[in-house]
């Protein structure tokens, strides 16, 4: 894994922070580490922090959405975290919802809502 990203692991939730020097050849390998990492530590949440991004363009929005709908496939729920109001506003400019993924204010309410549904 790339300095760009690092995936941790907290009971049975995966935290991820993506850091803004992350590239697009970063971003896939992150893709493929996630996936393989919810299957090899059975997670049933993903939480991605992506405080760091202070934009996003259509390929980074296409992959959040991808990373939600893998780990979804997977069993694990998903949250993002850390959105700041120009990352959302460019993401409704593009059209992406991120259909799959839930979003919270910050690491903390995700966790707390995880551990509501059981599952942290």
């Amino acid at each position: 894994m790339s300095e760009a990203a690092s995936i941790y692991t907290v009971d049975k939730v995966l935290l991820v922070a993506i850091r803004d020097n992350i590239t697009d050849t970063d971003i896939i390998n992150l893709q493929e580490d996630l996936s393989e990492k919810i299957v090899n530590e059975s997670a049933r949440g993903v939480v991605i922090d992506i405080a760091a991004l202070e934009i996003v363009d259509t390929f980074v929005g296409r992959i959040l959405a991808q990373l939600s709908s893998i780990s979804r496939l997977l069993a694990a729920e998903t949250y993002i975290v850390g959105m700041r109001p120009a990352v959302a506003m460019t993401l409704v400019e593009l059209g992406m919802d991120l259909p799959g993924s839930k979003t919270a204010l910050s690491l903390s309410h995700a966790l707390r809502s995880l551990k509501a549904k059981g599952l942290a």
